[in-house]
């Protein structure tokens, strides 16, 4: 396989996952783009990176002078700030000799079923798509959607057994480990699917070494298809205690929606975008098509072994 450089945008929690997956193959280098040079993870690494503010300019030089051949962003907003950026991504790749590869910051749920969801998707993530549909192969693209990240379920502090890189998200994911407690969206039955960092890094390293032209538009991923019920279940027999369980009703997440889903984009607020996350929760919109996604696993994943979440548990988590 030809060497490739792969540029890493907005790279933070999965992103390191990511990155270090790459390194781990003499096939590929990896150069990080950044808006700060100044970052301790990328130096002890010895991690090459450029400074950028993504305006076009600045992406096809340094797409140009580090001979990219695949964009990777990770780059996470709700604002129309994301779409600005995408674009100027999209332009540089299409500017630039040799960067015909990207994959776009989706890292979401079933995004075919529910392209619209979370509501500030639709206005940022839904019209790029769109956008990279009608390019008709000027850019290989792919959208990778591995539905909630199962690390979530580890507490912090990076030693073994527990989170390595990802942050908390206690607002938005329905199990707090580090505090022992769950706030359930819903009634808990409902379907979800998730997938590990680390397994997520693997089958991106994975689509990377695919041939040229064989990306399809959606890739999904999944370690396991459960239940927040079931979880909390394993949890419990992993750690040996009962975990504390609370219940909030479909009822009362639709009225948040509904008094504050008039708001306007630029009037996105912490409140509206956690609702919006629970209402992906409680309606199973983060869990992945399981037909597809198994099919996908034969085609592209072979080389991975996705953990289901004993297994994540068992592990260490890393």
């Amino acid at each position: 396989m030809p060497r490739q450089v792969v540029a890493l945008a907005g790279v933070g929690s999965l992103g390191r996952y990511v990155c270090e997956a790459f390194l781990d193959f003499s096939d590929f280098d990896v150069v990080i783009l950044t808006r700060s040079l100044h970052g301790k993870w990328f130096s002890d690494l010895d991690i090459p990176t450029q400074r950028t503010d993504y305006d076009v300019d600045s992406l096809t030089h340094i797409l140009n002078d580090i001979h990219a051949t695949t964009l990777i962003s990770f780059i996470q907003d709700s604002s129309p700030s994301w779409l600005f950026i995408h674009q100027n991504i999209l332009s540089a790749c299409l500017a630039s000799n040799s960067c015909k590869r990207l994959i776009p910051s989706e890292w979401i749920g079933d995004i075919e079923a529910f392209p619209f969801k979370p509501d500030f998707y639709a206005r940022t993530r839904a019209p790029f798509r769109q956008i990279l549909r009608d390019l008709k192969g000027r850019v290989e693209w792919t959208c990778v959607c591995p539905g909630w990240i199962m690390d979530y379920f580890l507490p912090s502090g990076g030693s073994a057994g527990r989170k390595k890189y990802m942050k908390p998200i206690p607002d938005e994911f329905p199990v707090d480990p580090d505090a022992w407690k769950a706030l359930i969206r819903g009634t808990g039955e409902e379907a979800q699917s998730w997938t590990s960092a680390r397994d997520i890094a693997d089958a991106v390293v994975e689509l990377c070494k695919a041939k040229t032209g064989t990306w399809e538009k959606i890739t999904y991923l999944a370690g396991e298809w459960s239940t927040f019920n079931a979880a909390i279940a394993t949890l419990e027999s992993h750690r040996g205690r009962t975990m504390p369980k609370t219940y909030k009703s479909w009822e009362k997440i639709a009225a948040v929606l509904e008094t504050l889903g008039g708001e306007d984009e630029e009037g996105m607020t912490p409140k509206l975008e956690i609702a919006q996350v629970e209402e992906m929760t409680v309606k199973s919109y983060l869990a992945v098509p399981r037909e597809k996604t198994l099919r996908q696993r034969k085609e592209y994943f072979r080389a991975v072994r996705f953990r289901n979440l004993e297994e994540l548990l068992k592990e260490g988590g890393d």
